[in-house]
């Protein structure tokens, strides 16, 4: 289960509307307790695919359509703020991204991405609207099935983008 605070989605929606007709991609720290992922920061980040494509040629099994139907967050990226969390207690839990024009359902590409004890939101965004959301994970036999969420009241970290994490990290 994927708790999320509601300023917590409400920052990765904007960013899936101020991004559209790209995707938009970032990370979600926060903690694990038993079988629930709790979120405690949204990390925006920039979708780096343009130069990490280089990097999925192999497991590609569509054409490639740059940022428009793909996302990458830059490996030093998830490396500072996994080093950013740790220093607070936290992990990276999951990663978010939209699908402009798209439904909020994984490709073949996202399932061949996911890792294990990650929670995937994908947001489906039409005309430059949310359409809808859902959250994955991996199971054990390598397939992203739907995650329960729950809405966690609260103002939260991380509301519009801003938190310990994301103000000590630099991303440009």
């Amino acid at each position: 289960m994927l708790i999320i605070k509601p300023a917590h989605f409400t920052v990765i929606k904007e960013e899936a509307i101020k991004n559209y007709p790209l995707e938009c991609c970032g990370l979600l720290v926060g903690k694990r307790e038993s079988e629930k992922r709790i979120i405690e920061e949204v990390i925006p980040t920039i979708n780096d695919w343009e130069n990490q494509r280089q990097n999925f040629t192999e497991i590609m099994n569509k054409a490639d359509l740059g940022s428009r139907e793909n996302f990458s967050i830059a490996p030093q990226i998830i490396f500072q703020t996994q080093k950013k969390a740790r220093e607070n207690n936290l992990d990276i839990i999951g990663i978010y991204h939209s699908h402009p024009d798209h439904s909020c359902h994984p490709s073949a590409f996202d399932e061949a991405l996911a890792w294990v004890n990650y929670s995937y939101i994908i947001v489906s965004v039409r005309s430059g609207a949310v359409h809808n959301w859902q959250s994955w994970y991996l199971n054990s036999d390598g397939k992203l099935i739907q995650e329960n969420t729950f809405s966690q009241k609260g103002k939260g970290q991380g509301a519009k983008g801003k938190g310990k994490l994301k103000d000590s990290l630099d991303y440009h």
